[in-house]
C-alpha cells in the first residue's frame, strides 16, 4: 500500500482539525475552517485562522443562550454561535473591520434577516470612494453582502456572505462581519431576529 505524500493542503487540514477537535464546548460542535479551496491565497487565509483562533464560552460574554448568542472576536478574527438550547455551537473565521474607527465593540442584536441582499453603499462610503455602484443586486455574484446578511440594532452593521473568500481572516470591512457564503448560509438558518450579539 503506498502512502499518499504530505502535502501543505493536508498539512493545514490537520493542524485545523487538532486546533478545534480540542475545544471543550458543547455535544454539537460544528466548527468549519475554509480549507477546501484550490486558491494559494485561501490555504493562506485559513491557516491564519487557524493559528489565531481563541476558544470562548457563552457564560463569559452572555448572561443567558435566550434566542441564542453570537460572538464576533475581532482579534482572533473569528464568529461563534451558541443555540438557545446549547445543543449547536458554531466557530466561523470572518473578516472584521479594516480599522478601529470603523470597529464598534459591545452588544447588540439581530434586527433583520435578509435572503439575497441588495447592498447599498453607505453614504460614508460613497464619500470616501465615490466610484462605488449606488446599489449591487441580490443576485449579483459581486455582491459585498454575498447570499445573505443579518442586520443589527447599530445603523450599518452586519453579519453578511462576503463576496471574495480572501478577505475572510483579514481586517477587509467597513464595519461588518463576513463569513463565507455556505457558513453564512447555514447561519441564517440558525439565528432568529433578536438573537444577542456581542463585539468584542
Amino acid at each position: 500500500m503506498t502512502k499518499s505524500p504530505l502535502t501543505r493542503r493536508s498539512l493545514l487540514s490537520t493542524a485545523g482539525a487538532f486546533a478545534l477537535g480540542g475545544l471543550a464546548m458543547p455535544s454539537v460542535v460544528r466548527a468549519q475552517i475554509p480549507l477546501d479551496f484550490e486558491e494559494e491565497a485561501n490555504v493562506r487565509t485559513a491557516s491564519r485562522n487557524v493559528m489565531g483562533f481563541r476558544n470562548h464560552h457563552w457564560r463569559d460574554h452572555f448572561q443567558n443562550l435566550r434566542n441564542g448568542a453570537i460572538l464576533c472576536d475581532t482579534y482572533s478574527r473569528a464568529l461563534h454561535f451558541w443555540s438557545e438550547d446549547e445543543s449547536i455551537y458554531l466557530a466561523h473565521p470572518c473578516s472584521v473591520p479594516m480599522t478601529e474607527d470603523f470597529t464598534r465593540r459591545g452588544y447588540t442584536e439581530v434586527t433583520l434577516k435578509r435572503f439575497e441582499p441588495t447592498w447599498i453603499p453607505t453614504p460614508n462610503m460613497r464619500q470616501r470612494d465615490p466610484s462605488l455602484p449606488a446599489r449591487v443586486e441580490g443576485d449579483d455574484p459581486t455582491n459585498p453582502l454575498g447570499t445573505r446578511a443579518m442586520n443589527l440594532s447599530w445603523q450599518y452593521y452586519r453579519i453578511h456572505g462576503i463576496d471574495n473568500p480572501a478577505k475572510i481572516g483579514r481586517r477587509a470591512s467597513n464595519g461588518c462581519f463576513g463569513l463565507l457564503n455556505e457558513h453564512v448560509e447555514n447561519l441564517y438558518e440558525l439565528v432568529k431576529i433578536g438573537t444577542q450579539v456581542r463585539v468584542i
